[in-house]
């Protein structure tokens, strides 16, 4: 009986085995980068991607593949950072904010603004646990001429603290659940659907923002 019911909870979840990790590595380091480089980042499910990623490599069973990948995602983490830094070194962040945006308008971008200026290093590495500054902060950070070498530290601190602690936490937290593995299949799809209809959601979001126009900071004095 037992048997059965494990193989009744496992139904619908085989093609993981041959998909195997290589795709939750595709998968988490192409939006680990984007999330933390590009604006559509802002918008992209990243502490649910992380978590799910390890709910997902515990059907393996594979403790290297978790602690690899965790590995991976923060250097890609960093150096997504790093690029919106000089993203933001090189642009500013004036096409950012849009006109009657409900995320990317001024008033957020301000307000991120305005928690880096009072909390300065320990806002870039609180930052990457804060979904819309984790992704605002580098492009802010970068058009402020924040140190180059004071942003790495405190972006790789941050990254440190946050890529492996999500991706080891779920894991070993759906390792916990092999007892049960009803409630453990039940996670690992709740997971992937979470992403999925979050990611779908996401761009969805992002494209109706930047069909509103740019909302320039000084466009109501222009003719003063």
């Amino acid at each position: 009986m037992n048997v059965v019911s494990i193989e009744a909870a496992g139904v619908g979840v085989s093609w993981l085995d041959t998909a195997g990790p290589l795709l939750v590595w595709v998968i988490v380091l192409s939006f680990v980068l984007v999330e933390c480089a590009l604006i559509i980042g802002l918008f992209l499910p990243g502490d649910s991607l992380l978590f799910g990623a390890g709910v997902v490599l515990a059907q393996h069973g594979s403790d290297a593949n978790a602690w690899f990948l965790s590995g991976a995602a923060l250097i890609v983490a960093v150096l997504g950072n790093q690029i919106g830094y000089y993203i933001g070194r090189t642009s500013g962040t004036k096409l950012i904010a849009r006109r009657d945006g409900k995320v990317l308008n001024r008033q957020a971008l301000e307000r991120a603004q305005r928690f880096l200026d009072r909390r300065g290093f320990f806002a870039i590495v609180a930052a990457r646990w804060i979904p819309w500054i984790r992704t605002l902060a580098p492009l802010i950070a970068g058009a402020a001429r924040m140190d180059p070498r004071r942003f790495m530290a405190a972006t790789a601190l941050g990254g440190l603290l946050w890529v492996p602690t999500l991706v080891l936490l779920g894991y070993y937290g759906a390792g916990l659940l092999d007892a049960l593995p009803w409630l453990k299949t039940a996670a690992l799809w709740i997971s992937i659907a979470f992403f999925v209809f979050g990611t779908g959601y996401g761009v969805l979001r992002y494209r109706q923002e930047m069909r509103r126009p740019v909302d320039e900071p000084n466009d109501s004095n222009a003719r003063a």
